[in-house]
């Protein structure tokens, strides 16, 4: 797993031991960000569940101007920490410990609000429709940020509350990924 381009391009990442975390494969990652384009430039980006920093770094490393991490395992958490040390992006990046929905109400609560949140969560484990509503009830995007979803194609993404708008959903073999616009002058 590596940086694909930026000011880390080519940046191997540490990986776990173990399969407990499933990082975004290279090619999907690739097309996500050709698809994001230049509004990572300068964005606040929230990676709901860190795993290994993969997402959240790769925004670093194309110009996002701060990332904040979340996930609950403690092995996670110092793959990111180990991560963002390689790319010496200490600076710019928060890493925060907990379950990424009660984490991201609380920023939200805090009025911390985001350009781009990736939600990568464990497949077919109800996390994705949890973030859904919850960006409905509490967001945590700014107006016009994106909710990028990456989910398995037996995990149905559900009906998304007032405000949100499926603006893409691309098909990789069983990975599906979803881009959730939320525009909240639109409820």
């Amino acid at each position: 797993m590596r940086i694909i381009t930026g000011k880390a391009r080519g940046l191997q990442l540490t990986v776990p031991k173990t399969y407990d975390v499933r990082p975004t494969a290279d090619r999907v990652k690739e097309s996500v960000f050709n698809i994001i384009g230049s509004k990572i430039i300068g964005a606040r980006v929230l990676d709901l569940f860190a795993g290994t920093g993969n997402l959240g770094l790769e925004s670093w490393s194309r110009g996002a101007s701060a990332v904040t991490f979340i996930d609950e395992s403690k092995e996670s958490l110092r793959l990111v920490r180990s991560n963002i040390a390689k790319c010496r992006a200490e600076e710019d990046c928060t890493v925060l410990k907990g379950s990424a929905p009660s984490v991201a109400e609380r920023l939200a609560v805090s009025c911390e609000l985001f350009d781009i949140a990736f939600c990568d969560p464990p497949y077919n484990k109800g996390w994705v429709q949890q973030i859904v509503e919850l960006l409905g009830r509490r967001p945590f995007l700014q107006d016009g940020g994106y909710l990028v979803v990456e989910r398995s194609a037996h995990d149905e993404l559900g009906a998304l509350p007032a405000g949100c708008e499926l603006v893409r959903s691309q098909r990789y073999g069983e990975t599906i990924v979803d881009f959730i616009k939320w525009n909240i002058f639109e409820k």
